[in-house]
């Protein structure tokens, strides 16, 4: 086991990723070599359905610095990371995928930045721009009031202990771990990266993840939506009271006008569209609060195999069924 006052735990997210477990392996060994004295892998298989975890409890069996944390079902990626982070000791932890899209030259550059500038968050930032992306964080900056995340910023970074600390205090169901990273609020520093191609497997995000993604960072960040709304309906119903008042003088200088059905019917539908959308995000953020008022465990670790230390099952949102076993 590594002093885990000098470690750097890899922290490798996998979902049925069998293929990409030995590849990713070999490539630490290879890139890595100068710091494989201090590095250790942790994979998170999320309830994978192939042999991933199967391949990393085979790999561990002739390199110790391999881990391996199982879930018991697929939770998604966040919780794997805060299972985690929430777990393993170590100095630092550089939060990577297995797919090698993420170059492991950038961890070397992460961790000289680490070591000789004492930064507390160094980010990955990826080189292609993609419009859809850069709207969600010019958005999430606006609304988020203090808490800004830089455009473009990956989930590829290295932080330290004491971020890490920060994050096991925080309890919440809803996790966005980018606004969870910047939350903190301790020194950051971006990094420039050329993502690659992904050369096994395929990629687990789709637009219908990826949209229910920017909305729970959004709703778990701003509570501006529902501020927005109140606005609005103030003044549609200032131009109501407008609308109702001149009705009524006009009903008394000209008379009744049986006239009007269109604009009658148009003025219902417009404000019944409204009603419908205003309760769509209350609804949003009632869900979000369900879900954190029955502060169920974010996950569950079926399983520890490795000889990495520990943080004694002091999990601020999830459960430990089975910790420290050791397959010799």
């Amino acid at each position: 086991m590594n002093n885990p006052n000098e470690t750097i735990a890899l922290i490798v997210p996998v979902f049925n990723e069998e293929e990409n477990i030995a590849p990713f392996v070999t490539e630490v060994e290879r890139v890595l070599s100068d710091y494989l004295s201090q590095i250790e892998i942790v994979f998170v298989d999320d309830g994978s359905s192939d042999n991933t975890a199967q391949k990393a409890i085979e790999l561990q069996q002739d390199k110790s610095f391999i881990n391996l944390l199982q879930l018991s079902r697929n939770f998604g990626k966040e919780a794997a990371v805060s299972a985690a982070l929430d777990t393993v000791e170590a100095a630092a932890y550089v939060i990577i995928d297995v797919d090698l899209q993420h170059p492991l030259s950038t961890v070397i550059e992460f961790i000289h930045i680490w070591q000789t500038e004492k930064i507390d968050n160094i980010y990955g930032i990826r080189n292609e721009k993609y419009i859809s992306s850069l709207w969600f964080y010019r958005l999430f900056n606006r609304l988020s009031g203090r808490v800004k995340i830089p455009v473009n910023v990956s989930d590829f970074r290295l932080i330290d202990r004491k971020v890490v600390e920060i994050l096991r205090t925080l309890p919440e169901r809803n996790r966005f771990m980018k606004g969870l990273f910047a939350w903190g609020g301790l020194k950051s520093r971006g990094v420039p990266y050329i993502q690659a191609e992904r050369k096994t497997g395929n990629t687990k995000f789709n637009y219908p993840k990826l949209w229910n993604f920017a909305l729970d960072g959004i709703m778990g960040f701003s509570t501006l939506p529902l501020r927005v709304w109140s606005y609005f309906g103030g003044f549609v119903a200032l131009l109501a009271f407008i609308y109702m008042l001149w009705i009524v003088a006009k009903t008394l200088i000209f008379g009744i006008d049986v006239s009007g059905y269109a604009s009658l019917m148009s003025v219902i539908l417009f404000l019944g569209g409204i009603q419908l959308v205003s309760i769509g995000i209350l609804g949003e953020y009632l869900g979000r609060v369900s879900e954190e008022v029955k502060r169920r465990p974010v996950y569950v670790i079926a399983d520890i195999v490795g000889d990495m230390a520990t943080n004694n099952g002091k999990n601020g949102c999830g459960v430990i069924l089975e910790k420290n076993k050791n397959d010799d």
